[in-house]
């Protein structure tokens, strides 16, 4: 498994800097992963694409604006903290910390916030204390801006904070939005749904190790960093309802992917559960669980494009890339969206 085998050629004018409006207008490659057909939909399509009994696993996690500019104290020299998730107390939370900075210096933050770095480790990773009885969440939401992905080239406006979440975000704790969700909307939902799809929710909070390149060249010696996750017991019964009627299992992005199939791991029936997962996907991964899969087109060697390959097969996959490109789809977190079936 070589990391130059997940490359494609790729024009980065192709990258959506903004997102389409409505948001189910984006355009839709479906991907016959048995044949290797193509067909080019609209997302909207996706009531006459999928079928009575299907169920839509959701993640719904919500991005919190996690990014905070700061200064150092007493030197002045500029920061940015980037929220990553919360510690064992609510006033501590893990972070990566842009700018060097060393255990016990404070941090002065928006609003005249002085909090403490607690440790400091390697590649900005950090422990960061915020002054007792702060809702750092609340702060967050104030003071805050949206984490938008660094292949976007601008600085985040008031429409991100609105553009960049799902329309069923309900669980703060995401440093990036699970984009294929992004697509939904209210009459999008209420279609499938008239059509006999049902949908669930799982939760899974983006890390920023979403966009941790593969440096490895044998990309099975790459460790993917743990994101917490929840699969409600309500979810985990329609998926096992589901599957015993005979119906298709439709996972919304990769995180939802990686819920279930970790959770899989466990065994039959599926089972509620919480926790961490650190399950990388890539050729030759046996799913459980997804039958189809919806997601946005991903970065040449990331593990995002990996876990497209392991379902579909990488050779399609590229040509899926090729023919996408070509046709000038819109690509990444703002981007157009592929049904893999």
């Amino acid at each position: 498994m070589r990391l130059e085998d997940f490359d494609y050629p790729f024009d980065e004018s192709l990258i959506a800097q903004h997102p389409i409006e409505p948001r189910d207008r984006a355009r839709l490659l479906v991907v016959d992963r048995r044949t290797g057909a193509l067909a080019h939909h609209r997302f909207d399509d996706l009531p006459t694409l999928l079928r009575p009994n299907d169920l839509l696993v959701l993640n719904d996690t919500q991005v919190i604006p996690a990014r905070l500019p700061g200064r150092k104290r007493p030197s002045g020299g500029k920061v940015q903290v980037l929220l990553v998730r919360q510690g064992e107390e609510a006033n501590r939370w893990h972070a990566l910390v842009r700018g060097h900075v060393r255990a016990g210096q404070q941090v002065e933050l928006p609003h005249g916030v002085l909090a403490s770095v607690t440790t400091a480790g390697e590649g900005g990773h950090a422990v960061i204390t915020f002054p007792s009885g702060l809702d750092v969440l609340a702060y967050a939401e104030k003071a805050g801006e949206v984490p938008l992905p660094p292949y976007l080239h601008r600085a985040p406006v008031d429409e991100d904070r609105v553009r960049y979440q799902t329309m069923f975000a309900r669980h703060p704790g995401a440093v990036a939005a699970p984009t294929a969700g992004l697509h939904f909307t209210g009459p999008l939902l209420h279609a499938l749904s008239a059509q006999g799809v049902r949908t669930a929710y799982v939760t899974l909070h983006v890390g920023p190790g979403t966009f941790k390149p593969v440096t490895c060249e044998d990309i099975r010696r790459h460790v993917m960093d743990p994101e917490w996750y929840e699969l409600p017991a309500a979810t985990a019964k329609l998926v096992n309802d589901t599957r015993a009627a005979g119906g298709r299992i439709v996972a919304v992005g990769s995180t939802a992917v990686r819920v279930l199939e970790t959770a899989a791991r466990k065994g039959w029936p599926l089972e509620a559960g919480t926790g961490e997962t650190s399950l990388f996907i890539y050729p030759g991964f046996r799913f459980s669980v997804v039958d189809l899969m919806l997601t946005n087109f991903h970065l040449p060697k990331s593990t995002l494009f990996m876990l497209v390959c392991a379902l579909a097969g990488r050779e399609r996959m590229l040509e899926a890339y090729r023919v996408a490109a070509a046709g000038q789809y819109r690509f990444y977190s703002y981007g157009d969206a592929m049904l893999i079936g």
